[in-house]
């Protein structure tokens, strides 16, 4: 079956659903593609808030500078200043939505403004401790509303439609084939212009703070399609993960710290003021470092998050998410420390674009945290995210609107004539589970050639035998994330192994000194494998 839209967006967090809503109100007929709910993504679960220049006491300088030193060199100048200076506009435009930010009569702007580790002001506006709830919820009821947008839940892309390999050179990107997981069945999405809004890949880590949608979908695709991806070396493990048997993945937002939050060892002495001048406030790839150094140090399962010298109602007010979470697992944070550990978090760097978020593939655009802007260089500055992903997605939806509509293209549909049914479904739970854990083992906090190696052998083992089960057996949701993961997991070790230094996210035992030229880690995609 043939889908024909004018812009099919793939993903559907703040990136998709903005990008979505600017198309649709400017006469655009959008297909939002999701592989489960419109809820489900990672921008739900921001809790912290979005960093945005709001305040008089603030400047454009000061919020570039504080991005500049986070992104330890590594930034991009010319996408770094567009980010920032775009942060206003993309706010009011929230604002104009209706998102519920918190109040705070006090303030000029009538908000209340929280400071976050590496920030130099108090710039980051927030919805309570669930920002990025809040922000999804309000754009999703409108994404729900609009009769442009027609939404596919349920469904995942498995590779994008590209003009040179069906036949139409030059053409660029037409699309894309979508499974429906409901009903077992590969359809093709025709588009005049395709957007990976499809989010990071911190599934490809035995533990992260990412929901089980973030396989590297967008990534692995555009790779195989003919872009070129970069930085992918740079994994943000953001410090503080709730550590418990029975919480899979909850956050316990940097907000926390910067409102006065300590990181205590078991016995209640602090640590962080030894290991950097800014203590708890440093940036996250310092603080995550600490907590790694010393659990390793002194054999700690985990390290604690004290927040209790606060006011009991003041915790309940400014927290209720967190505190409600962990009170339900018996850890109330008015009287008591929060066992947490690292977790992979963020994927810094993803498929390279400009500032009109266009990839180097034709009519395909990537937004979001799949994409490598620029901004975040060798690690993100804690609530860029979200900014990121508004101000890029006015760019894209910029950009397409100012092209002329081209006519519908004729694609191919999906051809599963010569696979069968799969005998052994096990083998990819075991192969899912040994590459979580080898990225973990081998590729986490503190690095080493030999462990990349080690990593880099068994990933490319895996590669084999995945692309032999998708050559000769119909495909399913766990194969298609199975395939794009293992792809990602490559890029992130070959990106690895070519930097040799230590430079913000990317700590390496065997280059700990930091080079005179900060540049980027930039890979082509063999001729073989480009569209």
């Amino acid at each position: 079956m043939i889908h024909q839209f004018d812009v099919l967006i793939l993903g559907s967090g703040t990136a998709g659903q903005s990008l979505a809503l600017r198309l649709a109100e400017s006469g655009q007929r959008v297909a939002l593609v999701t592989k489960r709910s419109l809820a489900d993504s990672a921008s739900a679960w921001a809790q912290g808030g979005i960093a945005a220049v709001l305040d008089n006491t603030d400047s454009i300088e000061a919020h570039i500078q504080d991005t500049f030193t986070a992104g330890a060199g590594l930034c991009d100048a010319r996408a770094t200043r567009f980010v920032v200076e775009n942060g206003r506009a993309a706010i009011d435009w929230l604002i104009g939505r209706g998102v519920p930010f918190t109040r705070e009569d006090q303030s000029a702007l009538g908000y209340h403004l929280t400071r976050e580790g590496g920030h130099s002001h108090r710039r980051i506006i927030h919805a309570a401790d669930a920002t990025g709830a809040a922000v999804q919820a309000t754009l999703t009821e409108q994404v729900v509303a609009h009769p442009g947008i027609t939404i596919f839940e349920n469904h995942i892309a498995v590779d994008l439609l590209v003009g040179d390999k069906i036949g139409q050179p030059g053409a660029g990107c037409l699309g894309a084939y979508v499974f429906d997981i409901e009903r077992n069945q590969v359809l093709t999405f025709g588009a005049r212009n395709t957007v990976l809004a499809t989010g990071g890949a911190g599934k490809v880590y035995l533990y992260t703070t990412n929901p089980d949608v973030a396989t590297g979908d967008g990534i692995a695709m555009a790779w195989r399609a003919g872009c070129r991806v970069a930085n992918m070396e740079f994994i943000q493990f953001h410090p503080t993960c709730l550590y418990h048997p029975q919480a899979k993945s909850f956050l316990i937002s940097e907000a926390v710290r910067g409102e006065g939050g300590l990181l205590k060892l078991p016995d209640g002495t602090r640590f962080m003021p030894e290991h950097d001048e800014r203590a708890e406030l440093a940036p996250r790839d310092v603080v995550a470092r600490a907590i790694d150094f010393e659990m390793k140090k002194r054999g700690l399962d985990c390290v604690y998050l004290d927040i209790s010298h606060k006011p009991a109602d003041w915790l309940r007010g400014h927290f209720p998410n967190i505190h409600a979470r962990c009170l339900e697992l018996g850890i109330d944070i008015t009287r008591s420390p929060i066992p947490v550990v690292p977790a992979a978090h963020y994927t810094c760097g993803g498929i390279v674009v400009d500032l009109a978020a266009r990839t180097d593939v034709a009519n395909l655009y990537a937004v979001g945290e799949s994409a490598c802007t620029g901004l975040h260089g060798a690690n993100r500055l804690a609530s860029n995210s979200l900014l990121e992903c508004l101000v890029f997605g006015e760019a894209a939806a910029r950009d397409i609107l100012a092209k002329p509509r081209g006519a519908a293209p004729t694609l191919p549909e999906w051809d599963e004539s010569r696979v069968t049914d799969a005998d052994e479904e096990v083998v990819i739970s075991h192969n899912w589970a040994e590459l979580r854990r080898a990225m973990w083992d081998y590729v986490g906090i503190v690095r080493t050639n030999k462990r990349l190696r080690r990593a880099q052998h068994r990933i490319r083992l895996l590669e084999r035998e995945i692309h032999e089960f998708y050559s000769h057996f119909r495909i399913g949701n766990d194969l298609i994330e199975l395939r794009n993961l293992v792809v990602t997991a490559d890029l992130i070790v070959r990106c690895a192994l070519r930097r040799r230094e230590s430079r913000g996210l990317h700590h390496s035992r065997d280059y700990p000194d930091l080079l005179p030229r900060a540049r980027d880690t930039v890979l082509r995609p063999p001729r073989g494998k480009r569209a």
